[in-house]
Order: C-alpha cells, then structure tokens, then sequence
C-alpha cells in the first residue's frame, strides 16, 4: 500500500512547470501542498496562494513530508535538502553539481536521521542510470561506465559535424533553444558532465571522489580543422565522461573529447540527446538511450523518485558500503590527438610513444600515448595555448585500445 505524499517543491522553471504538468495527468495519491520560488512578480500559470518565497513555509511545516528541489542555487539547495533530511523529510533533487560536491554528507545526513535522498534526475535526465546502477548492477562487475551525458555540449557538436556550423554560431544557436546558459562553461567545460559522472561512479564502484580530483576538459576550443580530420577518417567527437575500472585496487575518471568510430553506440547519439553505456563482467555491454534535458523528460525522471518514495524506497549505496579497496587514481595511459600551436606544449605534456604528427599551414597535430596526469599538470597551459584534446581507442588505423 503506497502512503501519501505531500510535497513542498522548490523551484518552478521548466522541469518544476514540467513535473507538474506530469502530475496533474496521473493519479498517484501526491498533493503538491506549496511551491517556494525566487521572483514573486512573475506570472504564473497556477493560483497565487500556492506560491511562497519563504523557504521555511516548507521546512517548518510538519503536514509536508517531502521536499522536491529543482533550484539553480548548489548552496542554497544544499542548505534546503540537508535541513529536509534532518528533520525526517525524504527528498527529491535534480541538482547534479550540489550532490556530486558534497555527497559524502548527504549520506552520512540520510543514515542518521533515516531519511532518503533520491536524485536520477540529476543524471542524464530521463534515462534511469541510476536506479540501474543501484539494482541491476549491484552485484555486478563493471569495467567502465561512459557515454554522452551532456545534451548542449552534444548539439554543439552536431551541429558543428552534421550541419557545418561553426563552433560560435551553434553554440547562440543551443542559447537560443534553451539548451544551453548564458555562460555555458559548465556545459562545454565538461563540469556538468563530470558531476553527473562522480554521482554515478558512487553507485556503479562505491567510490565517493572529490570533484577537483577529475579531470575535465570541454569543447571550447574545437576547431574547423579537428572536425575536418574526424570528417576524413570517418569518426565522429563526442564529449565523454568515462569511469573504468583499471583493476581491484583502481578506477579512474576523467571527461574528455572522444573520436567515436562508427561501430560504438555513441556514434549515433546526436543533438540533445544522452546516450549511456555499461560495460560489464557478465551482462556484457548495455547501452541507454534518451534525452538528457527539457522539462517533461527530466520532470519523469524527477516523478519516477517521487513515486518510489511513497514506498519508502532509498539508495542502498551496497558498493560504498561494502568493504571496497578501489581507490581512485589519475595514473592512467590514454591515447590522445593534439591539435596544438606552441610545440613547447607537445615536450612538456611528455608523451611516451608518438605514432603520428602533421604540419600543414597552420594545421598541426600529434596523435599518441600520455599519462592522464600529464594533462591534468598543464591543463591551463592546454586551454591557454587553445589546443584541442580528444582521446581513442584507434586513431588513423593504428589500434590503440589497449591503452584505454
């Protein structure tokens, strides 16, 4: 018998608005009680009564026994949910950044006061990966987890392979739909995709990895010149977070461009949409397709939680909690391609083997093997010298996969 749950929901922007068209269409003993918003001289769609801009009209009311948090604000939502948790109400988040920086107090704040804090939302919008995670794969080997979990980064790079736009006119083209900010950095920096990346890294390994501990680099400085050799060798980019399992005792992560050939899943995940794919011991590998972004599919995923709580349900955490001795290390080998202008830079990031390097005009790349930390040490100096990285797992022909 599924209990009642009323809801106060913090934040009404798209997937807010979305999750409640949602509701209204379902019959799920679920009362949306008071909504807190920011800006009180917005229209509104639904009666002024059910609007506060006191977030303490939900905290403070004992009737409302679940808190939805869809704000912008990481601090102000980590305030919110842990004060939520404290005081015995379960929650629902779509704040990837808020739960992927402080994690590790969420679950210490839900295993003391027995509350639970459920999130799919926050990960790749409508495709369940994390519930997968945590009940599929639970008892299984994964190798490595990886995919396109960021849709404004993914339009942009269709956009810019499929329909010839330049990097700037499709990004104003993502700003205009919506699908990317004003300041887009967290979406083409790979910072996005990195959150969600430690989220799901927590349920697929039962690591619990500081963010600053990630490497992350974007798109910004793609160029005409890398789509057209990923054009000629028949490849495609993609922006890829990637969390693998180098042995029992290691699991890197890291956020990279990818060249994508024409045999793996990802090849064909283009525009706004995520694609996931597992890698395991037994199951082999899966893949999951679905938008990443927009207010009905993320407000389903925000609903599927919320519909799980009146059964009481909670993340398990069974890997963190089990006597685990992975660790996280950057002490890995990856196959890159450099498109590059200071030839200072190559020296410096100290490839260990070199298969190829071209010069043309003022074209110039070198495709190799580098150790991740080599690239964290002069990251700066990458993004300064407006280089382009993206790894591989064969490049020009020359099998390389045993490196990733």
């Amino acid at each position: 018998m599924s209990k009642k749950l009323t809801i106060g929901l913090f934040g009404f922007g798209v997937v807010g608005q979305g999750l409640h068209d949602i509701i209204r269409t379902k019959n799920l003993n679920i009362e949306i009680k008071k909504i807190a918003i920011k800006n009180p001289e917005k229209s509104r769609t639904l009666p002024a009564e059910l609007f506060t801009t006191d977030r303490n009209e939900i905290l403070n009311d004992p009737e409302i026994n679940t808190v939805v948090e869809l704000i912008n604000d990481t601090e102000a939502a980590f305030e919110i949910v842990s004060r939520a948790l404290s005081t015995g109400k379960n929650v629902v988040s779509a704040s990837k950044k808020m739960v992927a920086l402080h994690l590790q107090e969420l679950l210490d704040l839900q295993r003391q006061h027995g509350t639970s804090l459920l999130y799919e939302a926050a990960v790749c919008g409508s495709i369940p990966i994390i519930r997968n995670l945590e009940e599929y794969y639970d008892n299984e080997l994964l190798h490595s987890i990886s995919g396109i979990f960021n849709g404004s980064s993914n339009y942009i790079l269709s956009k810019g392979f499929l329909e010839g736009l330049d990097y700037d006119a499709a990004l104003k083209q993502a700003q205009d739909l919506g699908f990317a900010e004003t300041d887009p950095t967290m979406d083409v920096g790979g910072y996005d995709a990195k959150f969600k990346l430690i989220i799901a890294a927590a349920h697929a390994y039962g690591v619990i990895i500081k963010p600053e501990e990630v490497l992350n680099i974007g798109i910004q400085t793609l160029s005409a010149y890398d789509l057209q050799y990923a054009r000629e060798k028949g490849i495609k980019i993609k922006l890829v977070p990637v969390a693998k399992e180098l042995d029992d005792k290691r699991v890197a992560l890291f956020v990279l461009p990818k060249f994508v050939t024409e045999t793996e899943f990802l090849y064909n995940v283009e525009y706004e949409y995520n694609g996931v794919t597992v890698q395991a011991a037994f199951a082999d590998q899966q893949f999951f397709f679905g938008k990443g972004a927009g207010g009905h599919p993320t407000g389903s995923a925000v609903l599927s939680d919320i519909a799980a709580l009146r059964y009481d349900y909670a993340y398990e955490y069974k890997k963190a909690h089990a006597q685990n001795e992975l660790k996280f290390t950057n002490n890995i080998e990856l196959n890159v391609y450099l498109r590059y202008e200071d030839e200072f830079l190559v020296h410096d990031l100290g490839f260990i083997h070199i298969y190829e390097r071209y010069y043309s005009g003022d074209f110039k790349y070198v495709i190799g093997k580098i150790n991740l930390q080599n690239l964290i040490t002069h990251q700066q100096r990458i993004s300064d010298n407006k280089a382009f990285v993206a790894f591989a797992d064969q490049l020009t022909g020359v099998s390389l996969a045993s490196a990733y």
